[in-house]
């Protein structure tokens, strides 16, 4: 199940991070430029009017005894000297209540507050939201003397002082308004080093991309570029000196398996000729077995077969050897598919054995002598290693020309199933001194990829093993109409114990 970071590309994860720590210090930054400017206008708002209440509470000196009227003219020229903004001022004394405003009580003046002013001789301050409306409450006792130089103590007149916060509101709001403003515009221009830093950092992993992607597509001579002392740099040089040692490994391999075919192929070449002799012979042995003691005759005819099988193996070997080399080409012809197969069937006196389901019309572009190998081994490995009754089907899906081969014998054993075309696999190990070359598969398989067409083996639903060709009908582009040598003597196949001849696996 793919994660959330999956869904997003390298590129877009390092941007966002980019981002992200950009955001983070721009808010804790605003944050703090906040907390510290509010901090500022408020306590400076506060001061200042802390003090200048204090100061006309220091000076003033009211007529006893305190006639209201009077009073209130008293806070009216108070309140007229307010800094840094107007006051609102209400005195209480005794049950005496008078202010410079409409009401002689204010709502926003907490008991607390009266309770600290009334004890307190420096006074004291508060701020109140209410309404979400912000203000400052001051409580200020004035102090009077007893006799002239004493100490100064209260008079019992309180005056309270309750001044509207909003123009330190107004410049909070400024500020977290000055401070989202530049945010954003900052996280806008956080975006370009960010793409540079993400353009950066996923050079050398495009690189290495790529240079994977080559190595991958047969490149061996790949390398990239060491830039710096980074990690980058040290994962640039690490994939260096893989990909020297696995280039220096596949060259090894690609020189031994170079080699062997070599040897095989000159092997193969150098002893056609004195098979070629050793078969003339052996035929006119044959002939003349008849007249020979028993014990005599069986040596001949042994020695006969396993000649037949010498040569077949040789045969096989130069074919194999001839596609390792790439040096085998079709030589492509139209023709009918339900003929050719009634020829390879005929030419090996297997008609009489094979069921077929041959429909005519089936015309096709493809090299008859390679189709001829194809059909052969395919039937022959079916006679010898299956059970009759054998049959051949042709028919056509889409564009392509489908040979089935289906025999009645035990199947395929499951674990040999993925093997069955290699070289020189033999399923069943009693198998090892059959007159199979272990490669008649192997040559099929490599014919029908010449063709441009694939085959598969598995196990029929009713039993018995099933061998399915497909061959396009226009033919491989690679075609050609230049011959490229004989094709093996398993063509045409070594006898058949059953009578006839067949190729083996």
């Amino acid at each position: 199940m793919p994660t959330a970071a999956s869904a997003f590309g390298l590129r877009t994860r390092l941007v966002l991070a980019f981002l992200l720590v950009a955001a983070v210090s721009a808010v804790t930054t605003a944050a703090l430029t906040y907390r510290e400017a509010r901090s500022a206008v408020l306590v400076r708002a506060q001061d200042t009017a802390v003090a200048s209440f204090r100061e006309e509470a220091e000076r003033f000196v009211p007529s006893l005894p305190l006639e209201p009227e009077s009073l209130r003219w008293n806070l009216y020229d108070i309140a007229a000297r307010a800094k840094p903004h107007p006051w609102i001022v209400f005195a209480e004394y005794g049950s005496l209540r008078a202010s410079s405003g409409d009401r002689p009580v204010s709502g926003v003046l907490t008991a607390e507050l009266r309770r600290t002013a009334h004890t307190s001789p420096h006074g004291t301050f508060e701020r109140v939201v209410k309404d979400g409306k912000a203000y400052l409450t001051i409580g200020m006792p004035v102090m009077t003397r007893v006799v002239a130089g004493g100490r100064a103590v209260p008079s019992g007149l309180v005056l309270f002082a309750v001044m509207p916060m909003t123009n330190e509101e107004v410049d909070i709001d400024a500020l977290v308004t000055a401070a989202r403003d530049g945010a954003l515009p900052g996280l806008a221009v956080a975006l370009v080093p960010a793409l540079l830093a993400a353009r950066s950092v996923l050079r050398p992993v495009r690189e290495l991309r790529r240079a994977a992607h080559s190595m991958g597509g047969g490149q061996l001579d790949t390398r990239i570029a060491v830039r710096g002392r980074d990690e980058m740099a040290a994962l640039a040089s690490t994939f260096n000196e893989s990909a020297a040692r696995l280039e220096h490994s596949v060259q090894e391999l690609r020189d031994a398996g170079t080699r062997a075919r070599r040897f095989a192929s000159d092997v193969s070449h150098e002893l056609r000729t004195p098979l070629a002799g050793m078969l003339a012979v052996t035929d006119v042995l044959d002939e003349d077995a008849g007249t020979l003691d028993p014990d005599t005759a069986r040596a001949v005819r042994l020695i006969s077969a396993e000649t037949g099988k010498l040569a077949v193996l040789v045969e096989d070997l130069m074919e194999i050897s001839r596609f390792d080399a790439r040096a085998v080409s079709l030589v492509t012809d139209e023709v009918d598919a339900a003929e050719a197969v009634r020829n390879t069937l005929s030419g090996r006196q297997w008609l009489d054995r094979i069921r077929t389901e041959l429909p005519e019309g089936f015309r096709i572009r493809l090299d008859p002598r390679r189709f001829d190998v194809i059909v052969a081994n395919l039937v022959g490995n079916a006679l010898r290693h299956g059970a009759e009754p054998v049959s051949v089907r042709l028919s056509k899906r889409g564009g392509a020309l489908i040979v089935e081969v289906h025999d009645n014998g035990p199947g395929i054993a499951p674990d040999a199933l993925p093997h069955i075309f290699d070289r020189f696999y033999k399923a069943d190990a009693a198998r090892a001194r059959s007159s199979g070359s272990g490669l008649g598969l192997a040559i099929t398989e490599e014919n029908v990829r010449l063709h441009g067409g694939t085959i598969h083996a598995r196990n029929a639903p009713g039993g018995g093993a099933l061998f399915t060709v497909e061959l396009p009908f226009e033919g491989p582009a690679s075609a050609t109409a230049a011959p490229d040598g004989p094709l093996p003597a398993q063509a045409a196949g070594p006898p058949d114990s059953r009578g006839g001849t067949g190729p083996t696996a």
